[in-house]
């Protein structure tokens, strides 16, 4: 895919005006939109890791940390029912990680999912904070605890949470080899990072152990590795040319723009318009915003059609 042409002038002139999907119908390269059909909920492949599952996932992860998360404040029973509204109207990836604590809530909903239909993954966090506890044993035994956490005998996806050095990629070198161990073992059965700054998203490119990346993308560079839309655009560009998977996460900028009607529809057409993008994680917090997402993503892809 070609270089990142967009002048700058121009595409924040058209946020202001609240006009930039038109900028972004087929927004860069005039390529046709890469989905199949305008159904939010069709199928897709993650790059060459071999993950099949659905263009609209559900991120357990609103307002996270220390193993909290809005899907652990709110009763239990709310969150697995939000849980299945979603299965039961297509959803069918699951996207967890140690610091939200939703691995036991998510436990309880597999209960009346099937779970050979679906695409669970986790992360695995190995820097300081982020959970209670001070050790961070290796990958193996992290991704044991994952399992009896959630009662499964297989992750489809175990990324490395939240990396934002350069050189994450020498300092994680112990556990991304244990972990592709456990992937060859079928413990799981892709294995990636969710990265926070560009340069630990340049690394990403540069090794070919990432199977699959999680990146911050919108228009209005909120809550994203940079500022500056193009520049991420441009690295996320290079690493899906090269077959790995692109999950897409923060749409709506952590919740900031959660509200804001037309840029929600904007941010639908600029992600799923860029042609890179393999999928994107949205954080439901009801029911009726599931719904609410499965129609402005049905109406996003009749816009780039």
């Amino acid at each position: 895919m070609g270089k990142f042409d967009l002048n700058r002038r121009k595409f924040l002139t058209a946020l202001s005006m609240g006009t930039a999907h038109l900028m972004f119908n087929n927004p860069l390269y005039g390529l046709g939109s890469r989905f199949t059909s305008t159904d939010p909920l069709q199928r897709i492949t993650l790059g060459k890791s071999g993950l099949n599952t659905t263009l609209i996932g559900f991120g357990t992860g609103v307002w996270a940390g220390d193993r909290t998360s809005f899907m652990t404040r709110q009763e239990k029973d709310k969150s697995v029912a939000l849980l299945r509204h979603a299965y039961d109207r297509g959803v069918r990836m699951f996207d967890c990680a140690d610091t939200y604590g939703t691995h036991g809530i998510m436990a309880e909903a597999l209960k009346t999912m099937d779970r050979d239909k679906l695409t669970i993954s986790s992360k695995i966090w190995t820097r300081e904070g982020g959970i209670p506890e001070k050790e961070r044993p290796d990958a193996n035994i992290v991704v044991d605890r994952f399992r009896k956490e959630m009662g499964v005998d297989y992750f489809d996806l175990v990324q490395i949470h939240c990396m934002v050095d350069t050189d994450w990629t020498d300092s994680m070198k112990r556990q991304m080899e244990i972990m592709e161990n456990l992937k060859a073992k079928g413990i799981i059965r892709a294995h990636g990072v969710s990265v926070h700054t560009l340069d630990a998203m340049k690394a990403a490119v540069a090794d070919p152990w990432v199977d699959v990346l999680h990146a911050r993308i919108n228009p209005y560079g909120l809550s994203m590795d940079k500022p500056d839309p193009a520049e991420v655009v441009e690295v996320i560009h290079q690493m899906h040319a090269t077959g790995r998977g692109i999950i897409g996460m923060k749409l709506v900028g952590n919740g900031d723009i959660k509200n804001d009607s037309e840029k929600i529809d904007h941010s639908l057409r600029f992600v799923l318009g860029l042609g890179s993008v393999d999928m994107m994680i949205v954080g439901f917090e009801s029911a009726e915003q599931v719904d609410n997402y499965m129609e402005r993503t049905s109406n996003a892809l009749k816009a780039i059609a």
